[in-house]
């Protein structure tokens, strides 16, 4: 099988531990939520060929008999404005960058109140445990790993393994018994805060706030004053709490 001859040739060592673990639960995660209609939107604000090789690589099927699914690389400057227009609830972004790149940083910080399921790929000094839904990672500083292959095989395995969840659809149908993030009611949090992004300055106490179920206008009273930009945490219709950049 091609996947097992791409890890004898390169980083098998790593692949064949936790990483190969983490490749495997990404993969269903994105056969998941492409089963259920999302987007793929690829960032690599630093090494901007990554973006597109991903986007290349999902929509364009080079087995016969694979689907070709939605994925598009967004480039360029204003990059979190860019991932902010476009993704929707359900959609997924997949980043490929340091843990210190704040453009990255920040749209991981926010893709929660957009609905989007999120994967970092990278090298070196890891981010926060909680940056993203899946962190693909080599603990490997050396800034040459880029070209070197090891993200490309990331994504070229994640390809692959995504088509062989496809075959077995029965996993992929809706009912899992994972939480949503687009479900308008969840038995497990529904009693815990929502992420949400101020989408216009607080007036009169209340604000316009987006969050995985859409725009909402909530209280802010607890809060204070809130700017456009800014994350707090929903509850039954009022922010009880923001969220900091640190």
């Amino acid at each position: 099988m091609t996947t097992f001859t791409a890890i004898d040739r390169g980083l098998g060592a790593e692949l064949a531990s936790d990483l190969a673990t983490d490749l495997a639960a990404a993969a269903f995660t994105l056969a998941k939520r492409f089963a259920a209609g999302a987007t793929m939107w690829s960032i690599a604000p630093s090494w901007e060929p990554h973006a597109l090789h991903i986007a290349v690589e999902f929509v364009h099927p080079v087995i016969v008999g694979k689907r070709a699914l939605p994925a598009v690389a967004l480039t360029g400057p204003d990059l979190v404005d860019l991932v902010r227009v476009s993704v929707r609830p359900g959609d997924i972004v997949v980043a490929v960058s340091r843990a210190d790149d704040a453009d990255v940083r920040s749209v991981m910080r926010r893709s929660p109140a957009w609905g989007a399921t999120t994967m970092w790929i990278g090298s070196g000094e890891r981010p926060q445990a909680g940056m993203a839904d899946h962190v693909l990672w080599l603990d490997d500083p050396d800034p040459r790993v880029p070209a070197t292959g090891g993200f490309v095989l990331f994504y070229h395995l994640l390809w692959e393994l995504t088509h062989v969840c496809f075959e077995h659809s029965g996993l992929l149908k809706p009912g899992s018994s994972q939480c949503d993030p687009t479900d308008l009611v969840c038995v497990t949090c529904s009693d815990e805060g929502r992420l949400g992004e101020v989408t216009a300055d607080s007036a009169d106490d209340t604000a316009t706030v987006r969050t995985a179920r859409g725009v909402e206008n909530v209280v802010t009273t607890l809060v204070g004053p809130v700017a456009t930009g800014d994350l707090v945490l929903v509850h039954a219709g009022t922010a009880i709490g923001r969220i900091e950049d640190a």
